[in-house]
């Protein structure tokens, strides 16, 4: 399910008449207005920083729409897209510990 979601996301942003970058800024408007939960800031993330989207262009998404959309949403915006980054961090740091530990059984594999 997750391929089939970051595939559409890759077509939209393909097929959209925004470059990448403002793709993905307008996904960011639109994921904060219907409040939308971690998990769908965490499948956004790749493809957003991929376009250049900065913490900077971030803040101002939130800063822009916040008058539309309310604070209460803004804020459980902020609080759903820091989740989402930690996690994007965690899997990064797992991946990154699980490649070490191959290469080192394959060093030791090789010695002995």
């Amino acid at each position: 399910m997750i391929d089939t979601l970051l595939g559409m996301t890759a077509v939209s942003v393909e097929e959209g008449m925004l470059d990448a970058h403002e793709h993905m800024l307008a996904r960011l408007a639109a994921l904060v207005a219907v409040d939308a939960p971690t998990a769908s800031y965490l499948l956004n993330l790749g493809t957003a920083a991929d376009a250049g989207v900065t913490l900077e262009d971030v803040q101002g998404v939130l800063i822009a729409v916040a008058p539309i959309v309310g604070t209460p949403r803004v804020v459980s915006a902020a609080s759903n897209i820091t989740e989402a980054f930690g996690f994007a961090v965690a899997i990064a740091e797992a991946e990154i510990l699980a490649e070490a530990e191959a290469m080192a059984d394959a060093e030791a594999e090789a010695e002995a």
